[in-house]
């Protein structure tokens, strides 16, 4: 009868989730260092009419974008942690396409109306945070690829014995049977 062999699964190597929360954080941390040669950071929180590939920017959001991207390179070197980048870019840009939508006037009412609109959010700005935070689900959600390891059939190793000069063959622990041959066994062992 065989025994099943207890098979381990992995990750096999860089995911998906990775590079992509890579690629995503060099985006966002060039965006908003484009974002402060744009702005400076004077006004720090004020209206600006900067514009960085058609987006508004003022040097608060800029920081946002480098904050978020820095971190989303520290998380990278994992894919669990990358995923993680992906959820708080899920979280971070959905927060800010909904506070986008009530500034607009897209929401009928507006909640947030005493905070102003300290990221210069605008009409395009919402679109990107949408699609931004579509991007963060799908890196905290994209499937990873794992493989199957199997325990290496471990090859019967020769150990030198210290105590005479010659060698002993060492089976390996899942193989049953004598360790020490029938020439080797004391006096009264053998059958």
């Amino acid at each position: 009868m065989a025994r099943a062999r207890r098979a381990r699964i992995r990750t096999a190597g860089v995911q998906p989730a990775q590079v992509l929360a890579g690629l995503a954080s060099l985006a966002f941390l060039v965006f908003g260092i484009v974002g402060f040669t744009r702005t400076g950071f004077a006004d720090f929180a004020g209206r600006s009419d900067a514009t960085v590939l058609g987006f508004s920017v003022n040097p608060l959001y800029n920081l946002g974008f480098v904050v978020l991207g820095a971190i989303g390179l520290l998380l990278t070197f994992g894919s669990g942690r990358s995923r993680v980048f992906g959820f708080l870019t899920f979280v971070a840009f959905g927060v800010l396409f909904v506070w986008g939508l009530m500034i607009a006037g897209t929401v009928s009412t507006n909640p947030v109306s005493q905070a102003g609109n300290p990221f210069n959010l605008n009409g395009p700005d919402n679109w990107l945070h949408l699609g931004l935070a579509a991007l963060g689900l799908v890196i905290a959600f994209l499937p990873a690829r794992h493989k199957v390891q199997l325990p290496e059939d471990e090859e019967e190793t020769v150990v030198a014995d210290r105590r005479a000069d010659s060698a002993t063959a060492v089976r390996p622990k899942h193989e049953k049977g004598p360790t020490v041959a029938r020439d080797e066994r004391p006096p009264g062992l053998a059958h």
